[in-house]
This record gives structure tokens, C-alpha cells and sequence, in this order.
């Protein structure tokens, strides 16, 4: 069993937590308007409790459970959260600051036992608590809708967590009921810090370096056998490694499970995701499943994160290749990211054409009607591609708009189906590849995604599938629901 505190302890410890409830609590629902990131993290806590999809690069644990406070104290998920400085007006906010400030204060006593279980000094953790109690920045950012007292919360919970353990292990305490639930309780915040910002990754580093610390003392003290040893590193591998992965699975499991309706997060996901939210274009859609000549499409790019093939009636400017129509990928849903596609030789649609592997294709502009486009002519980033531009007139260009459509290891003749194929654009003179660098233009695109023609033709970011198609003969229009789920892993 480990030592019971002194009296001095527990005195000292209820001080701390008096000192700790004044200081954070005191006035924690003034101002009664939006603070700071509250705009942010206030606005992805009533989308969950709405159920409404979008993208952040966070993980999503503390938004998760940001929402669930605010729903559990009666707030409804209305509240727009548009800039610093709206008023409340009523809005029921207040939960929401209560549970980040409650998990913030926590991070005191936390501290305080911490630094006495390393120090055996009373007086060093109250001078390490009394740091923290009357540090205004932690104050400050205690008392707002932030991931950052959630943040820390965990992070300070994984180091008590590893003290905890390494007493008990230096106490030859080990396999008890309380070793065993402080090596859980470090797993578990472990997962929880990485759920909620990936910077929590340096506590994991921590906590990793202190256990190898520890295995290795272990191994090397001649009266421990090398199965005891072994025990030792299984257990910690158990709770330290694949608990936390668990966790980190399950807490995206119930993200994407609550978030089910569609929002403007949806372009960053695969056409095959979009179908599942309800709201989406492509959800329970009824739109040919074939693609044929004469139609209207957007196309999605398959690389992580990769958006829809776009164009403005916008030029590249001088030094950026040719002074054509801009190409780009944008990841929201836009007018400007459909196509018409054609054959590379007549643009009369007297009967139904099923798009094949193997054509030859123009893909024309919906908007600004010039066709897509390569030549040789160097990318505005990627100065190895070759640029892509939008050129011609009306539908009416040259030979450098030419595209061959080929479905990687498909057959011949396979024709092309919405959402569950996935195909490259094949220059048909240049012969690169129509690809999506992932590289951020500069202002003068608007900041969207380059476009670029690939020499390397196995270029993975060279992938791309239809996703909307609208075709006006009545004989290619059909619901394809049954088709997409099962093309759905």
C-alpha cells in the first residue's frame, strides 16, 4: 500500500482547492458575449448537438465534449457563435463555461499532489500550486469555451497518472487493485490529450520515455526474473498502447456516428462518405448511375482532403505559365466546379453515349465554357508539371484539350459509373496526368488547390471518380442508391 498523507497535506490540499474554486469561478459567466475562440470551438459544440458534419484539424474529443455540456445544461445548438463580441442574448452558454473552467480548476489539485508525490515537500506543491492558482494567462484561458482547459486537463492527468504508477512500482506494489487502476487512468488521459489536440503527442513522449525508464530498472535489478520483467512490459504495452488506441478509435467512432447530417465540411471527404450524411446531394440521390457524353459533372479528387475540379473566369497572371483561365480544386461545393463532357471530335448528342474506358474526351467548362486544358508550359508551384488552364471559346479550342479517361487495371470498354469509379485524365498529346499537387496557391488564386499535369502518369494524386452527373435523357435517369452501398466498405 502506498503512505497516507500528513495532516499538513490535506490542510494545504483543501487551501489549494478553496483558492482554485474563487479564482476560476468568480464572474465565469461575464462577459455575456462571445470570447475569443469561443466563436470557434462555440460553433463546432452546436454542430455536434445539431449532428452536423464538418472538417477541423483537431481530433474530436473536446468539441465532443463541449457540445455534450452545452446540451446537458439546456442549450440548444441555435446560437450562431458568428464573432468576438455578440452579445448572448439568452443563449444558455453558460454550461458550456462552467464544464471547461470545472476540468481547468481540476488541473490544481492535480498539480499539487503531483509535485508532493515527487518531492515529499508540502511547501514545494504549494508553491508549484500557488504558481498556478495566481497565473493570469491560466485564469484567462480557464474561463472560456476553449479546447485549451480540456487540453490541459488530460495532459497534467497523464503525468500524475505516470507518477502514480512509478510510486507504486518503486513500492514493489505492483498488480495491485491501485496500480492497476493508475496505469488505466494514464492510458485512458493519455488518449484523451491526443483526442483533443495532436500536441498532446509530447506528454505521450513523456510518459514513453519514463516507462522505458522504469523497464529498464527493472531489467537490470538481479533479484527481478526475466519473466517478471516481461510481465512488466506487457502490462504497460496493454494499458499504455493499445488502451489508448482503442479509445482513440471509439471516440471517432461516436464522432462520425453523431455527425450524420451534411454540412460544409463535406468536400474534404470521398463521394462514397458524402453518401452516408443525410442532407447530401448524394444521399438517397436519383441521378444516372452511368455517365454518358452531353452530361454535367463535378469531379473529386481522390488525395486526402482533395477537392473538386474548379475554374473562374479568373486568369493566371504574368509569370505563372500562360495568361489562361485558372484551374484549381476547391474543397466546398461551388457552381463553378461542374463540367460538361464531349467528344474530342463532334458536340452533337443525337443518341445516348456511355462513357467507356479508353475515350477520348473534352471536359468544357459549365460557367465559363472553355475547356480544360494542358500544354508545355511549366505549373505555377510544381515547376515540374506541366500547367493546367482553361482555353477556348464556347466549347471551341484545340488539340491540347484533348483528354484520354483510363480506369486503372479496368477493362476494355468498362463503361464509367458515379461515385464508385475511380479514374485518371491522360493528356492526350503531353501525355501527363491531371493531378492535384495539394499545394496552396497564392492569393491571386484564391488561395485554392493547384492543378498541374503530371509527367509521372502513376502519380497517386492523379486519381479522381464523377460525382454529381445530371443528364437530361430520361432513359439514363435511375436511382443508383443500391449501387452505392454496396460499393461502401
Amino acid at each position: 500500500m502506498m503512505p497516507e498523507k500528513s495532516k499538513n497535506f490535506w490542510f494545504w490540499f483543501v487551501v489549494v482547492i478553496i483558492l482554485t474554486a474563487i479564482t476560476r469561478f468568480y464572474k465565469v459567466k461575464e462577459p455575456d458575449h462571445v470570447c475569443w475562440d469561443e466563436t470557434h470551438f462555440g460553433k463546432m459544440g452546436s454542430w455536434y448537438i445539431n449532428r452536423t458534419f464538418f472538417f477541423d484539424v483537431h481530433p474530436p474529443l473536446g468539441k465532443m465534449l463541449i457540445g455534450l455540456s452545452g446540451k446537458l445544461t439546456g442549450y440548444n445548438g441555435t446560437y450562431p457563435f458568428e464573432k468576438p463580441g455578440d452579445k448572448y442574448n439568452g443563449t444558455r452558454y453558460e454550461g458550456m463555461r462552467i464544464f471547461c473552467t470545472t476540468l481547468g480548476s481540476l488541473i490544481i489539485p492535480m498539480a499539487f499532489d503531483t509535485v508532493h508525490d515527487l518531492t515529499k515537500s508540502t511547501e514545494a506543491a504549494l508553491i508549484s500550486a500557488s504558481y498556478l492558482i495566481f497565473d493570469v494567462g491560466m485564469i484567462t484561458l480557464n474561463q472560456y469555451i476553449l479546447l485549451d482547459p480540456l487540453l490541459l486537463f488530460f495532459m497534467v492527468g497523464s503525468v500524475w497518472g505516470m507518477v502514480k504508477v512509478t510510486k507504486c512500482t518503486i513500492l514493489r506494489n505492483s498488480y495491485s487493485t491501485q496500480w492497476w487502476f493508475w496505469l488505466f487512468l494514464t492510458g485512458t488521459m493519455l488518449a484523451c490529450t491526443i483526442s483533443v489536440k495532436f500536441v498532446g503527442l509530447f506528454v505521450v513522449l513523456l510518459v514513453g520515455l519514463n516507462t522505458i525508464h522504469q523497464l529498464w530498472i527493472i531489467l537490470g535489478d538481479i533479484e527481478i526474473s526475466a519473466v517478471e520483467s516481461l510481465k512488466q512490459l506487457i502490462c504497460r504495452a496493454i494499458a499504455l498502447i493499445i488502451w489508448p488506441i482503442f479509445l482513440y478509435m471509439v471516440f471517432f467512432y461516436i464522432h462520425l456516428q453523431v455527425l450524420n447530417r451534411s454540412g460544409n465540411g463535406d468536400g474534404f471527404y470521398s463521394s462514397a462518405f458524402q453518401s452516408r450524411l443525410i442532407g447530401n446531394s448524394l444521399y438517397n440521390a436519383s441521378m444516372p448511375e452511368k455517365v454518358a457524353f452531353g452530361s454535367i459533372v463535378t469531379l473529386k479528387n481522390h488525395k486526402t482532403g482533395g477537392g473538386y475540379l474548379h475554374s473562374h473566369y479568373h486568369l493566371y497572371p504574368k509569370g505563372a505559365g500562360a495568361r489562361q483561365q485558372q484551374i484549381t480544386t476547391y474543397t466546398h461545393k461551388d457552381e463553378n466546379n461542374k463540367w460538361i463532357i464531349k467528344p474530342y471530335k463532334v458536340d452533337e448528342y443525337k443518341k445516348v453515349k456511355m462513357l467507356k474506358n479508353g475515350d477520348l474526351i473534352r471536359l468544357m467548362h459549365f460557367s465559363t465554357k472553355r475547356n480544360l486544358h494542358s500544354h508545355n508550359e511549366p505549373a505555377p508551384i510544381t515547376k515540374k508539371h506541366l500547367q493546367v488552364t482553361g482555353y477556348g471559346e464556347s466549347g471551341m479550342g484545340d488539340t491540347n484539350d484533348v483528354w484520354k479517361i483510363i480506369i486503372p487495371g479496368g477493362k476494355d470498354n468498362e463503361t464509367l459509373l458515379t461515385v464508385t469509379t475511380k479514374f485518371t485524365l491522360i493528356h492526350f498529346l503531353q501525355n501527363c496526368a491531371l493531378t492535384s499537387s495539394g499545394k496552396q496557391l497564392p492569393k491571386w488564386g484564391f488561395e485554392q488547390a493547384e492543378v498541374s499535369c503530371n509527367l509521372n502518369v502513376r502519380d497517386t494524386n492523379a486519381f479522381w471518380n464523377f460525382e454529381d452527373n445530371i443528364n437530361e435523357k430520361r432513359e439514363l435517369i435511375y436511382t443508383r442508391n443500391l449501387t452505392l452501398k454496396k460499393s461502401i466498405p
